[in-house]
C-alpha cells in the first residue's frame, strides 16, 4: 500500500478509548483475542495491542504496564523532531562524563572522557538500549518535564514519565509510575512511524535503528512468519519482558504492535520471551 493509504487506514477516528492520529478513514474491525489460557499456563499478566488499520486486536489493552526501555523508541523520535524544528542538531557533540555512567552502557561507557554526537546517542539508545545515552538525551532536551510534555503534545495523556534510568524499571505491581497501556503505545507508534510528524529522512533513520537492533530475538521477531521484516524496541525489568514496534509483511499494510508480559516471578527470561512470541503469533492469526 502507498504510505498515504496506510496513513488513512491507521488514522481512523478514535473508538473505544483508542486514540489514533486524526485523519479520515474507517475504524478498524475488532478481532477477538483472549490470552487468559496463556497467562494461566505461564503465570503473569500479558498486555497486547496490534493493528494494521483494517483489523485491531488487544488483550488488556487499556491496562497499565511498566514500559521499561521501550520508551527509548519515542525518546529518539522526540529528539529527531527537535532536530527537524531546529532545536537540536544530529552532529552536535556531547561530552560523556564518568558521572553519567549507570548500568548497561555499551556505547557511552567506552566514550567516557570523549564525546558522542546526538545521532550516535539516539542510535545507541534504540539499537542497544544504552541507559546513560537515554538519560543524556532527556537531560539535553530539558529534563523529565520537557520529556513528559512531548507525550502530551502528541495527544498522549496516558503515558507516565516519573523517573530516570534505571529507577524507572522497578515495575512494582500497582505502581503507576513510568507506565503506559498497550493501546496507547500503538497509537503513539502510528503517530511516529505512519504519519508526517517526522520528516521522511528522520523517519527512515529511526526505522533503520529499529530494524538493526540485535536485542530480543525471542520476542516479536520469533512470533512473526518467515519473510516478515521487524523494527522494534525491547524493554526488560526484573519481571517485565516487553517489545513494541512495526512489522512489515511481504505484501499489504504494516502491523503496529505492543506486547508486555510481567509478574511471572519464577519464570526464566527465555520462557517469558516465548510467551511474548506466542502472544504475537496469536494476535497475527486473529487478524488474519
Amino acid at each position: 500500500m502507498r504510505r498515504r493509504s496506510v496513513i488513512a487506514a491507521l488514522g481512523a477516528l478514535g473508538v473505544s478509548g483508542f486514540p489514533w492520529p486524526a485523519a479520515v478513514g474507517a475504524k478498524p474491525t475488532e478481532r477477538p483475542l483472549n490470552l487468559s489460557e496463556l497467562e494461566a499456563r505461564h503465570g503473569g499478566r500479558i498486555g497486547l495491542c496490534a493493528s494494521n488499520g483494517v483489523s485491531r486486536v488487544h488483550w488488556r489493552g487499556p491496562e497499565r504496564f511498566a514500559y521499561c526501555s521501550t520508551f527509548k523508541l519515542f525518546l529518539a523520535a522526540a529528539t529527531l523532531e527537535r532536530v527537524h524544528h531546529g532545536a537540536e542538531r544530529l552532529d552536535r557533540a556531547v561530552a560523556i562524563a564518568a558521572k553519567d555512567m549507570i548500568a548497561h552502557a555499551p556505547v557511552t561507557g567506552p566514550a567516557v572522557g570523549a564525546s558522542l554526537t546526538i545521532e550516535r546517542l539516539c542510535q545507541s539508545t534504540v539499537e542497544v538500549s544504552d541507559n546513560p545515552a537515554a538519560n543524556i538525551l532527556i537531560r539535553e532536551m530539558g529534563g523529565l518535564d520537557t520529556w513528559r510534555a512531548w507525550y502530551r503534545r502528541i495527544g498522549d495523556d496516558v503515558t507516565r514519565v516519573d523517573r530516570w534510568e534505571t529507577e524507572l524499571n522497578s515495575a512494582i505491581p500497582g505502581d503507576p509510575r513510568d507506565t503506559t497501556t498497550p493501546q496507547q503505545t500503538v497509537a503513539n507508534l502510528a503517530t511516529i512511524l505512519l504519519s508526517e510528524r517526522l520528516s521522511s529522512a528522520h523517519r527512515r533513520l529511526l526505522e533503520s535503528w529499529l530494524i538493526a537492533s540485535p536485542t530480543g530475538d525471542g520476542r516479536i521477531k520469533a512470533g512473526v512468519p518467515a519473510g516478515w521484516r521487524v523494527g522494534h524496541k525491547t524493554g526488560t525489568g526484573k519481571t517485565p519482558v516487553n517489545d513494541i514496534g512495526i512489522v512489515w509483511p511481504p505484501a499489504g499494510a504494516p502491523v503496529l504492535i505492543a506486547v508486555y508480559f510481567t509478574e511471572a516471578h519464577e519464570a526464566p527470561l527465555e520462557s517469558r520471551e516465548a510467551v511474548v512470541a506466542e502472544a504475537v503469533r496469536r494476535a497475527l492469526q486473529a487478524m488474519n
